[in-house]
This record gives structure tokens, sequence and C-alpha cells, in this order.
């Protein structure tokens, strides 16, 4: 997009109060859903400016194109993001062109304004609950979503399906004296999260949790990729979002997992997308083979992450990167990701 387009505020400005304007336009249309806060220059009143970004509707993305200065620190937490050359902390993209970032970031913005922003509400509200209720916010805007013009808009760009074939073994479980270990099996597939495998794998987690003689518990896959994310072909086919919206909280596999996670390890390779790493980012130990990369796609579908990845990742990363994958889709590489902290380890096997 034409970066002219988005708002530029000094912090001076955004102390002012100049992002506090009415986000809805005419027709309930966000205007300027996102604002750039240049932080080079003017930084007067910064504790002032903290407040006033806590209290703004807008996505607020910091740009930083020298050295972030150690007072502006605070501000920087309450931003949603901010793109610089250093990343003095994990509130901090690093890139080598602050402006090219800006500029991918807005794009990403302008194309899904209503997936972003309700991305950016989301992080924020559930960073404090606990994972049980914060998946609970996710699965409410996931809902919401459905319901909206951009994921209609997607899935008309998208097309007919038909629906995936059956599979014997979706999920193999293997017990090894006082270790489980269970297998994503629908390699052809590249092990998609659908409903034959989530309730499969489901079914793998509740008997980890229902035996304390199984102290310790390893989750794989067969195939070129561990899971490469929600089975599109499933997608919009749930006619009711209410229960949907249960069967994601109640029936999906991210509680279990976090509830194991002193016990399980996720082993990942090849291509995780969406589901395949929200779901292991909630495991106590994350093991990734060399050359796995990993991608958050769903608000370039007009929806959040639904798997419960608005909780597993910012956890591990923090939000302020958690947003930056979340609305651009951008790839992260695994050097990057044990950097981040979204894995713990990188080892071939």
């Amino acid at each position: 997009m034409d970066t002219a387009r988005v708002a530029t505020l000094s912090v001076a400005e955004l102390a002012r109060g100049a992002a506090g304007e009415p986000l809805l336009g005419d027709g309930g249309v966000a205007v300027r859903p996102m604002i750039v806060v240049d932080l080079d220059d003017d930084t007067e009143n910064v504790e002032v400016a903290v407040e006033q970004a806590s209290l703004t509707d807008r996505i607020l993305v910091g740009r930083a194109t020298r050295e972030i200065r150690a007072d502006l620190h605070p501000l920087i937490d309450a931003l949603d993001l901010t793109y610089a050359r250093v990343a003095p902390s994990r509130g901090v993209v690093e890139v080598s062109d602050p402006d090219a970032g800006i500029a991918e970031f807005a794009e990403a913005v302008e194309r899904n304004p209503q997936a972003a922003l309700v991305a950016r509400q989301v992080v924020r509200a559930s960073a404090t609950l606990p994972v049980a209720e914060a998946i609970d916010v996710e699965s409410f805007a996931y809902s919401t979503l459905q319901g909206g013009p951009e994921f209609a808009a997607w899935l008309a760009d998208r097309g007919p399906r038909p629906l995936p074939p059956p599979a014997d073994e979706p999920v193999l479980v293997a017990r090894e004296g006082d270790s489980l270990r269970i297998t994503l099996n629908r390699p052809e597939r590249r092990n998609a999260y659908g409903t034959v495998l989530r309730d499969a794998l489901v079914d793998a987690l509740r008997l980890a949790l229902l035996d304390d003689s199984i102290d310790r518990v390893m989750l794989d896959g067969a195939g070129s990729s561990f899971c490469a994310g929600g089975d599109l072909d499933e997608f919009g086919r749930t006619p009711d979002i209410t229960l949907a919206h249960l069967v994601r909280t109640r029936g999906g596999a991210g509680r279990l997992v976090a509830r194991l996670a002193d016990r399980i390890e996720a082993r990942l390779h090849g291509h995780c997308i969406g589901a395949g790493i929200e779901i292991p980012a909630f495991a106590g130990r994350v093991v990734a083979a060399p050359g796995t990369v990993f991608r958050l796609p769903e608000v370039s579908m007009g929806l959040v992450p639904g798997a419960g990845g608005t909780v597993s990742i910012p956890r591990r990363i923090g939000r302020w990167r958690s947003l930056h994958l979340f609305v651009t889709a951008a790839p992260l590489d695994v050097s990057r990701a044990l950097e981040w902290g979204l894995v713990d380890e990188i080892r071939e096997g």
C-alpha cells in the first residue's frame, strides 16, 4: 500500500491523544485502523504516551531507525509492536529496513482490517487470563469473524472443495514403559488438522491425562511435515457457529496439551502452519528439525488463529511478535523461532 496513507505520529502527538479519535466511521468502516508512532524524533511526554497507547482502539506500530533509548522501553511495551534494526526486547521485530517491515504490515492490515483489529484485541485481552479462559476468548473472536465479510470473501475466492477422504488411523499411539508416543498419521494430507485427526488426537491426549503412570508424552507427525494446519477443505462447513465454539474449546487439543505441558515434548519438522504450531506451542518443550518453517495465515483468511495460537504463541514469544506473525502471515524460519523462544531446541530426527 501507499505508506503515505498510514498516519504517523510523534510520541508527543500520541501523548496529546492524536490516536484517540473514534475508530468507526460511516457505515461502520474502520478509520485509520493502524497508526505508526515515530520513535526517532520528538520523544517528549513518554509516560503520558504510554497511557494513551493503552486507551486507543487502533493498532499502534512503533518505528525506529536508530537505537531505541532506554526511557522508551515502557512505550515499546505499550505499543502493539515495533519495527527496528536492533531489538532490545521482545516488543520489537528486528528487520533490516523498518519502513519496509511497516509497509508489509500495513498492507496486510488494509486487506483484512477487521481480523487484524480483532487479533490485536484478543492478544491484549487474554494476556493475563488462565489458559482455558484465554482459549475461550480466542474462540469467541473466531466465531465473530466467521460471520464477517472478510472470511466470506476468502471462502468465495477459494471456491467449493470436496470433503477430505476418511482415514483408518489418523493418529498412532504407542506405549513403551512410562512413555507414550502420539504420532499424527495423515501424511498424504500433511497431517492437516481436520475433524478426524483432531478427535483422534484429543482421545490420545486424554489417555495421557487419565493415566498417571505415563510420565512422558512425545508428540510428532508422520511424513514430510508435522502439521500443515487446519484442513481447508472443511472450512466454512459448520452450520452452527455456537457448536463450533464448543468443539474448538471443549473438544480441541490445545487445552489438553497445556494441561500436559510438564510431561509433553513436541517434535516438529517440515511446514508447521496454523494449528501445526499453535497446539505444540503449549507443550513444555518444543524441538524442531533443521529447516522447519512456521506460519500463521488465519488473519489473511479473515479470521484469527483458532486452535489456541493467540494464547500459546504470545506466552512463548510475546504478544508483539505474535501480532506480527498473525497479521502478516510471514514465514518464520527455525533459527529465528529459536531466537524468539517459539522452539526450545533445533535437533535432527
